[in-house]
């Protein structure tokens, strides 16, 4: 792993600014995947064996997501909005892990460490790099189960919604008397009044950019009869995965 000024100044470049958060994020980071004994993370050798779960989304989670070379795409981040300044590094090899936690006290003994710095954030920012890992954090050595359908790798379960159609993956889906639902539709969406539309140029693809081309030739919709009566075939055949 790179020392902590090599690998604070590429964090706050990919971030986008150096601020206070980039620093804790950054030793939050190193301390918790040498508790777990993985040095270097971003290695190959070393990249398939860690989990971290970041419990905030803030500038502190773009560092430890930088350092580690977790990734949410990849299924080694994982996102718990706790909206504490925490994150739980996970070896997953040996199952050990570590809960680190950003003290509310090192907010306060920010002037004792950084003294004679102007500004709250310029002092933040210097006294975290000052202060000892024991005034900066608090760490808890915790068990994390980890269930198959949160591991990285490829989709192991896939339902289909009864009411919308739409495939859900991992183990997502949710049983409401006796039918089986995405999320959104069980419980409410984060969106309102969503509507299918068209666009003047929804048959664009990047091979099409710039270039002439043969125009494509329009597909044949399926109407809403037709759609109904492929959802319900589909339903008819779907095995409901145990829980």
């Amino acid at each position: 792993m790179l020392n902590f000024e090599e690998l604070l100044a590429s964090s706050a470049k990919a971030h986008g600014h150096l601020c206070p958060g980039q620093a804790v994020g950054v030793r939050m980071a190193m301390l918790g995947c040498r508790l777990i004994g993985l040095e270097e993370p971003t290695e190959h050798h070393q990249i398939k064996k860690l989990l971290v779960y970041v419990e905030m989304d803030r500038c502190a989670a773009d560092a430890i997501a930088h350092v580690t070379g977790v990734k949410l795409g990849r299924r080694s981040l994982k996102f718990t909005d706790y909206g504490i300044m925490a994150a739980t590094f996970v070896n997953v090899e040996t199952g050990s892990a570590f809960r680190v936690l950003s003290t509310e006290e090192a907010r306060d003994l920010v002037p004792l460490y950084a003294p004679g710095v102007k500004g709250k954030a310029s002092q933040q920012l210097e006294a975290y790099q000052r202060m000892p890992d024991s005034v900066l954090f608090r760490v808890q050595q915790v068990r994390v189960p980890v269930k198959d359908c949160d591991l990285p790798g490829p989709t192991r379960y896939k339902a289909i919604c009864f009411r919308c159609g739409q495939v859900v993956r991992d183990r997502r889906e949710v049983l409401v008397n006796g039918e089986v639902l995405c999320k959104p539709c069980a419980h409410g969406a984060y969106f309102q009044e969503a509507k299918e539309i068209t666009w003047p140029e929804m048959n664009w693809t990047p091979a099409s950019a710039g270039v002439s081309r043969e125009p494509h030739r329009k597909r044949h919709l399926p109407d809403p009869v037709e759609i109904k009566e492929k959802r319900e075939i589909l339903h008819s055949n779907v095995e409901i995965p145990p829980h």
